[in-house]
């Protein structure tokens, strides 16, 4: 039992919440970027219902990640991480985007096959993961330097 008790312990007072969060919203942008090309490539309606789905869901986990990756901050470098203030506002601009992606595809199921939406609602797709690309990077600079 103290095991259990030892891993409680080190999961919510040792290790940053954020570093186990902040995994969820890479993985389901890089998920929706990786179903959307294979929608692209296959013309599937059901790959691309797949990819709204992530991009849905990475819109819900990035509120999540901002909101641990603020609290660590300011609990583990009393608000002073480096690319602190880099990281809100890309994360802001993340959160926006795929927000407003998932509002548009939910409000507009046939995006997909009306050009240029398509082209714009691909886009987003790009930049999403690439946003969350250069998120990680800075992550990584606060956790091992750069």
């Amino acid at each position: 039992m103290d095991f259990i008790y030892r891993i409680i312990f080190d999961l919510t007072q040792v290790h940053p919440f954020h570093t186990l969060i902040v995994h969820f919203p890479i993985a389901l942008v890089s998920a929706a970027l990786f179903f959307i090309l294979l929608a692209l490539w296959r013309h599937s309606d059901a790959l691309e219902q797949v990819a709204f789905a992530n991009i849905a869901l990475a819109a819900v986990s990035t509120v999540v990640a901002g909101i641990t990756g603020y609290i660590d901050n300011i609990r583990n470098f009393q608000g002073a991480a480096p690319n602190a203030d880099v990281k809100i506002v890309l994360a802001i601009i993340l959160f926006a985007l795929t927000t407003s992606m998932a509002i548009v595809r939910w409000k507009n199921p046939g995006i997909f096959h009306v050009m240029p939406q398509k082209s714009f609602y691909v886009a987003g797709f790009v930049l999403s993961f690439v946003l969350v690309a250069v998120l990680g990077f800075l992550g990584g600079v606060i956790l091992y330097g750069f």
